[in-house]
Parts: structure tokens; C-alpha cells; sequence
């Protein structure tokens, strides 16, 4: 079920299943994240703490990942996602362009699962102890010049 949550003025689209949640990396997430390290870790905590009251909510349980978990998963993949665009939009090369954009059609969707459906999630809960460096070094503005998310 895809659910659309107002934060700060933007329309934040997220998927919600049993066990996993989707979180949609377009311009308006793009948007919503902007800003100083201490404003961006105050967005992700509201945005991880609404997604997963809503999800309680709805399937009467609890989502067993932890927010900085989450807040890392999102983070990285938005950023890849970001990286992605950017390179594509300064080089030129037609079959690179082709590949990095396989890899952005897999970003569009940030997938977030509990451990047994996620075989990744080890990796986002290892990551997670390092979440305050993943927020410092996230960029204050996505959305550069001439560079439009999906």
C-alpha cells in the first residue's frame, strides 16, 4: 500500500508491506532532506519515526529495524542515487551512461525490510553506529544545478 505523508510542505510517497517498507527517491524526498547536518538528522527522525507509526498503525506490530538503521539505508541509497545523476549529467560516454543508469532505476525504490526478509540488513545495522558521519557528509543541497530526480 503506497502511503504519501506530509513533512515540512513536501509529499514523501512510501510503500508499506508486511516486513518492509519503500521509500520513493524523488524530487520531493530530495527536497525535504536539503539542509545542515543537525536540520537533516531532525527530518530523517520525523520522516523514520512517522513511516513507522504509520506502519504499527496498520499491521499492529511493530517495524523490527531501528531507526538509525533505516536512516543509513535511506541515506546512502538517496546519495548513490544523487551520485548517479550527477555523473551522468558530466560524462558523456553513451554505454557508462547506460549502465549507471540501470544502477539509478534500482535507487528510484529504497527497499527496507526486516532481517528476515532483508538479506541485506545486516550491513544497514552494522552502518548504523555511524550514522551522525553518513549525515555530516550528505550534501546540504541535492538538487544541483541541471540535475533532476525521477
Amino acid at each position: 500500500m503506497d502511503k504519501i505523508y506530509q513533512l515540512k510542505e513536501k509529499q514523501i510517497k512510501v510503500g508499506l508491506e508486511p516486513k518492509l517498507i519503500r521509500v520513493y527517491s524523488n524530487a520531493q524526498l530530495w527536497s525535504y532532506l536539503e539542509g545542515t547536518a543537525v536540520v537533516r538528522l531532525e527530518r530523517f527522525e520525523v520522516l523514520v519515526n512517522t513511516i513507522k507509526a504509520d506502519y504499527e498503525q496498520h499491521f499492529g506490530k511493530k517495524l523490527a529495524i531501528s531507526n538509525a538503521s533505516l536512516i543509513v539505508e535511506i541515506l546512502v541509497h538517496v546519495y548513490c542515487d544523487y551520485l548517479g545523476l550527477h555523473f551522468n549529467r558530466i560524462v558523456g560516454i553513451k554505454w557508462i551512461q547506460a549502465i549507471v543508469k540501470k544502477l539509478l532505476k534500482r535507487a528510484e525504490v529504497v527497499d527496507c525490510g526486516e532481517k528476515d526478509v532483508d538479506g541485506n540488513r545486516w550491513v544497514w545495522d552494522l552502518l548504523a553506529g555511524s550514522q551522525s558521519l553518513f549525515i555530516k557528509i550528505f550534501p546540504k543541497k541535492l538538487n544541483a544545478k541541471n540535475i533532476k530526480p525521477h
